[in-house]
């Protein structure tokens, strides 16, 4: 299938580069790979709204001097503004800001308002030609080999006057950058053309950069990370992803509204974006159109594989490509290409979209291949170089990839095919209420042991730990957020503190007691009544909640629809307790990730491997 020719989106200039003296180099390709500059470094700043500038900073830079630096040049100020790195504020210390990494400058949460005016440049006389190369990969990785060569080739063709050619169908803005010849060989997503970020070509705007997009668990600009995380995290190129980075991308074609009048007619000027660089992969059609019987089961389960991994909330026929191997494109001849993966790793636990969910090849069990390979994943290596190469993804994102990767090792482990692993994934409706799925009740489960656990055994409050991921601090730059603490450590505090492992004891086998000895309980420690009452009591959660992991009816199953989470639980609030970190709004969020302190995750990850086992028994016995 080839893209077809039609007229460009018309944009405007709305983005200035700061002064420097960068050189161009093979097309504009990274000119630092694999190194940490000493020196001098270039950063790429993007405003809430969508403009980028290219800085470079000195060996002495630090937040404010860049933020001051920002302000001559936006010509606003800056004082209520934040500078971040991902899900870290830049305080002051720039030195866990690598070469040619994309930085966000954003209103502070508390000062906007409608009076606010938009960071948006609004000189003339600060629109200076960026004299970096037109196409710059933000990234050092030894996997965009691909990348590189099809980036020499774009800048050939837009050197040459071939221009890109805008995609019509989705709901956000994409470009077909063709080579010399006129071919389609990339495919383009600025990140702030998605849906609802400011410069959405097709209307669906509204919100600014780093605001919860249409995923509430996926912010408005951060869908082009997670391309580049899926092609990442898919080593061996197990599932087919096709080879995607990050850029700083600049050209005429990318759309910018003006903030008053979309419809008003501008005329075509040079704006640079930060969006995804993904391979184009000629294809004959999606799986849409075409009946999934005739696709492979391997390929079947090697994106289903992938999606477990990632947590994919968006796989659907649309973003499965097809390609015949055969004239026919009979059984078993023909490839499948998985694409679109912005929407996966999400912030907290929500409901995936599998669309290979009820296909035959998905109940098939895994092959000794597959089974090896989901053998060899290691959450600890992915962790480190999605770290490494993209530094600016969250934490939270990590810690559902983590959650995601044990819970798929154990399962296939256990014997489960893709089919039931991806239905203990899913939530299911009832009477028109939205239920956990059996893997949040797991989460729930081993997020009510620690509160337990803190109950009986509380700790000595070393002081405010709101900024545990703070930039300035000097372990947590090193370490990377990486938690400190090993997981024998963590295996030795919970054989003593919860009595796991040691006797082999389930913690499932608590609940068995009822909520005589926990009332008693609560009677007997005085100090933390106020504690108990701030978590669903053992009467109200943890029963229910255990009998939908024993797959047994309850009388009464509690009503979750509408509810918000406070301190990893439910809680009936109108406004809940979120940090600076977080900010999301009310969502269909059972449990909380990304509040526990790194001793605290590390307990979490034990207590939930204790509890998947029996979470299994009762999976395989509710099918057999």
């Amino acid at each position: 299938m080839s893209c077809e020719l039609d007229s460009p989106v018309q944009t405007q200039m709305a983005v200035a580069f700061f002064k420097s003296s960068l050189s161009r180099e093979d097309g504009g390709t990274n000119r630092n790979e694999g190194k940490q500059p000493t020196g001098r470094r270039r950063v790429f700043v993007q405003t809430e709204t969508g403009c980028v500038l290219g800085m470079e900073l000195d060996r002495g830079d630090n937040a404010h001097t860049l933020k001051r630096r920002l302000q001559i040049a936006l010509n606003i100020p800056v004082e209520q503004c934040s500078l971040t790195f991902g899900d870290k504020v830049l305080k002051n210390d720039l030195s866990a800001v690598l070469n040619d990494s994309p930085l966000l400058l954003t209103r502070n949460f508390l000062s906007r308002s409608s009076s606010t005016p938009c960071l948006s440049p609004t000189r003339r006389d600060v629109q200076q030609r960026d004299e970096s190369g037109s196409i710059e990969i933000l990234g050092r990785s030894n996997r965009f080999d691909i990348i590189k060569q099809l980036v020499k080739d774009v800048v050939k063709a837009i050197d040459m006057g071939v221009d890109p050619i805008p995609v019509h169908g989705g709901l956000g803005g994409a470009y077909y950058f063709r080579n010399s010849r006129g071919d389609c060989v990339a495919i383009i997503k600025p990140t702030d053309e998605e849906p609802s970020a400011p410069n959405n070509p097709k209307g669906f705007v509204g919100k600014a950069l780093g605001q919860p997009g249409v995923k509430r668990s996926v912010r408005v600009g951060e869908t082009g990370i997670r391309e580049v995380a899926a092609y990442l995290l898919d080593s061996e190129h197990f599932a087919n992803v096709p080879p995607t980075a990050l850029v700083k991308i600049t050209h005429h074609v990318f759309n910018i509204n003006d903030g008053v009048n979309l419809k008003k007619p501008n005329k075509k000027k040079v704006v640079s974006k930060i969006a995804s660089f993904q391979q184009f992969i000629p294809h004959d059609f999606d799986a849409s159109d075409h009946g999934t019987s005739s696709f492979p089961v391997s390929a079947v389960h090697r994106i289903g594989i992938l999606d477990i991994r990632i947590f994919n909330t968006d796989r659907h026929a649309g973003n499965l490509l097809v390609r015949k191997l055969d004239s026919m494109g009979r059984f078993d001849q023909v490839e499948l290409i998985p694409i679109d993966h912005g929407l996966c790793l999400p912030e907290t636990l929500e409901d995936p979209y599998f669309e290979w969910l009820h296909w035959p090849q998905a109940s098939i069990p895994f092959s000794e291949g597959e089974l090896k390979y989901i053998e060899k994943l290691d959450y600890r290596d992915d962790w480190k170089m999605l770290q490494k190469e993209l530094p600016m993804i969250r934490e939270a994102c990590l810690r559902v990839l983590t959650l995601c990767t044990i819970f798929l090792k154990r399962a296939a482990a256990y014997g489960l095919c893709l089919a039931e692993i991806g239905e203990m994934m899913s939530r299911e409706f009832h009477s028109g209420e939205e239920e956990p799925s059996k893997l949040e009740v797991v989460c729930i489960e081993a997020r009510r042991s620690i509160a337990d656990r803190d109950l009986l055994f509380p700790k000595v409050d070393l002081g405010d730990d709101e900024f545990q991921f703070d930039i300035d601090s000097e372990d947590s730059a090193e370490s990377g957020f990486m938690p400190k603490m090993t997981m024998d450590d963590c295996m030795y505090r919970a054989h003593f503190d919860l009595g796991i492992g040691s006797n082999g004891r389930n913690p499932l086998s608590r609940l068995e007691k009822g909520s005589e000895e926990e009332e008693e309980k609560k009677r007997d420690d005085v100090a933390g009544v106020e504690a108990f009452e701030r978590i669903p009591s053992v009467s109200k959660l943890s029963m229910p909640l255990k009998n939908a992991v024993l797959g047994k009816k309850s009388p009464k199953q509690p009503k979750y629809s509408g509810m918000m989470q406070e301190n990893g639980f439910m809680a009936n609030t109108s406004s809940g307790h979120r940090s600076a970190n977080e900010q999301l709004p009310a969502s269909a969020s059972f449990v909380n990730l990304v509040d526990m302190r790194e001793d605290e995750w590390l307990l979490f990850l034990e207590i939930f491997q204790e509890l998947l086992h029996p979470a299994f028994d009762n999976r395989k016995s509710a099918t057999l």
